[in-house]
């Protein structure tokens, strides 16, 4: 992981001092709220639905137990204590698809005393908020991907340091996400950012990426388009820098619905291009005092050395996973949950967050401190947060599985359901936000109780099912092989449901925008269509092989269409 230097940790204590000032100035009355508003947005924290909300920095996701210690006091002690469901329940942290940590039920007089706590384990809320270059995500694998090709971590530090509250980036007409990957399989949803990066070697073994601008979800899903094949590595600072200086200089600031990156890329197409090109010569061309931020092999040598693997940890003799007398649960849960390292001997594990009496990707404080104790004792201290909203421990000897599904069983994190129906993607949905049109929960929690045998959930297969609660996509519906977004209607919460969107995973295939079957549902259809489409599935498929995804993409959408509508006509009849 990366270490905290002194001018890092002083940064970040001093940005909690100036935020604690700004705070109580607030209280007193002497800073009015449009004043404070957009400070509190710098440092992570909006006014929701019921109370305010804190968005937490994880960058590419990468946690160590000190801090998810920090983030369950934080719940434990702050969560609820505005209210709400959580009070008097211990509460809870809620894991996002860009790898953050969300509270929901914070009271504003705590903000404060929250962010000291986030500073004393070199954390923060800085640049999760505002029209800024966000959190830069990646693959939860990273570092340990049996199928990696360059580790993306230590570039992900350097776009981190590099960006955070660079003045040129502050004020974009947008927010602006950036996702890296590293290895074969996409895991990091890399065509759907504002800007996606893949590094890649070429024939002479040389480190590059290939660079996608323009992607992005919400009313309108793009892709985003490969503007560079193959840019050297030590470039990428430079061509991030041309990206945004062409989007910052023609991007739409008069309507907040075309103001993302991928509205003009869209929009201009290869003039875009040809822009970012020619922005990206000039400065390489004015370079003649060192100016241009080209990342030199000192520096990358300097970060690299951060993400070596941690003492003690060494690639071991391989051996073979006794699994003859185990219990179905514990074979699934090592098919599941269990994944390749690159190190013989390691795994890295996946602690499903995905349970009945739970919305996907909570926490609560509890769970928290039971993570970190796991981390602790099997994976050298270190977490990761998945872009599917579960936590990985990245480090954990292969001979250590039996104790450690055992003790993640007790714990309540060895549902053997990663890639299932039930490892469902939601928002917090209009329980929480503000912005939400309709609730995400309930339909997680109706689904999870409708899907709950494991035994059918094997038979049906990978499935990504993704649920928002908007059109802002944050629970990114687009790319679910199902898809279920809600609306408003005439005040009433409805929900269209897609089908055929990918994330870019191998499974998936490309990345793909899911198309809408039919009419929007009420809430109490939702289940029902997704059972019938399940049901239409499996009466479709070629074999127990074929995947969901790809009968979608065989047979295309009319079957599905039919079932689906046939359950709304039969709650209007029952009706």
């Amino acid at each position: 992981m990366y270490r905290y230097d002194d001018f890092d940790r002083s940064f970040v204590h001093q940005r909690a001092a100036q935020f604690r000032d700004q705070l109580e100035r607030h209280l007193a009355g002497s800073l009015g709220e449009e004043e404070f508003r957009p400070l509190r947005l710098q440092n992570g924290w909006y006014v929701q639905r019921h109370a305010p909300m804190l968005r937490v920095a994880v960058p590419y996701g990468e946690l160590n137990s000190k801090q998810l210690r920090a983030l369950s006091r934080i719940a434990r002690v702050y969560d609820g204590r505005s209210g709400g469901p959580h009070a008097g329940k211990g509460g809870f942290g809620h894991l996002t698809t860009r790898q953050n940590c969300q509270y929901n039920w914070i009271a504003l007089d705590d903000a404060a005393d929250v962010m000291d706590l986030l500073a004393d384990v070199d954390m923060h809320g800085i640049q999760t908020s505002g029209n800024c270059i966000r959190n830069i995500t990646s693959d939860c694998f990273a570092g340990v991907a049996a199928d990696e090709i360059v580790d993306p971590r230590p570039y992900c530090e350097i776009l981190r340091q590099w960006s955070t509250l660079h003045p040129e980036f502050a004020f974009l007409p947008r927010k602006f996400k950036i996702a890296v990957s590293g290895a074969i399989e996409d895991r990091a949803a890399i065509a759907w950012h504002d800007i996606g990066l893949v590094l890649k070697k070429n024939d002479a073994g040389e480190v590059g990426f290939e660079v996608r601008v323009g992607g992005g979800m919400g009313r309108t899903p793009i892709i985003g388009t490969v503007v560079r094949e193959f840019l050297p590595w030590h470039e990428i600072l430079v061509f991030i820098e041309a990206v945004v200086r062409v989007y910052n200089r023609y991007g739409r600031r008069d309507n907040i619905y075309k103001a993302r990156i991928k509205i003009l890329v869209k929009a201009e197409g290869q003039k875009f291009i040809d822009a970012v090109e020619g922005e990206f010569q000039d400065i390489l061309e004015r370079d003649i005092d060192g100016s241009a931020h080209l990342i030199t092999d000192a520096e990358l040598a300097r970060v690299s050395a951060c993400f070596e693997s941690p003492d003690g940890v060494t690639a071991v003799a391989e051996t073979p996973i006794d699994a003859t007398n185990a219990t179905p649960s514990y074979t699934r849960w090592l098919a599941r949950n269990v994944h390749a390292h690159r190190l013989s001997g390691y795994r890295a594990v996946t602690l499903s967050l995905k349970r009945a009496g739970q919305p996907p990707g909570d926490a609560s404080a509890n769970q928290m401190a039971l993570a970190a104790d796991l981390a602790d004792r099997f994976s050298s201290s270190e977490l990761r947060v998945s872009h599917d909203q579960n936590l990985v421990l990245p480090w954990v000897p292969a001979t250590e599985l039996p104790a450690l599904y055992a003790a993640a069983r007790e714990s309540g994190f060895a549902t053997p359901n990663i890639g299932h129906l039930t490892d469902m993607i939601a928002c917090p949905g209009g329980d929480l936000c503000a912005l939400a049109n309709a609730r995400s929960i309930p339909i997680a929690a109706s689904l999870t109780e409708r899907f709950d045998d494991l035994d059918e959930l094997h038979d049906i297969g990978d499935i990504d099912l993704h649920i928002s609660g908007c059109i802002n996509s944050c629970g990114h519906h687009h790319s679910g092989h199902i898809g279920i977004l809600g609306v408003d209607k005439d005040g009433q919460e409805w929900y269209q449901v897609s089908l055929g969107g990918s994330d870019g995973s191998t499974l998936s295939g490309p990345s793909a925008t899911g198309k809408v079957i039919g009419p929007s549902f009420a809430a109490e259809e939702v289940t029902d269509v997704v059972e019938v489409v399940i049901d239409t599935y499996r009466a479709q498929r070629t074999s127990h092989e074929e995947r969901f995804i790809a009968t979608v993409r065989r047979i295309g959408l009319d079957p599905f269409k039919a079932a689906a509508n046939a359950v709304r006509r039969a709650t209007a009849i029952d009706g």
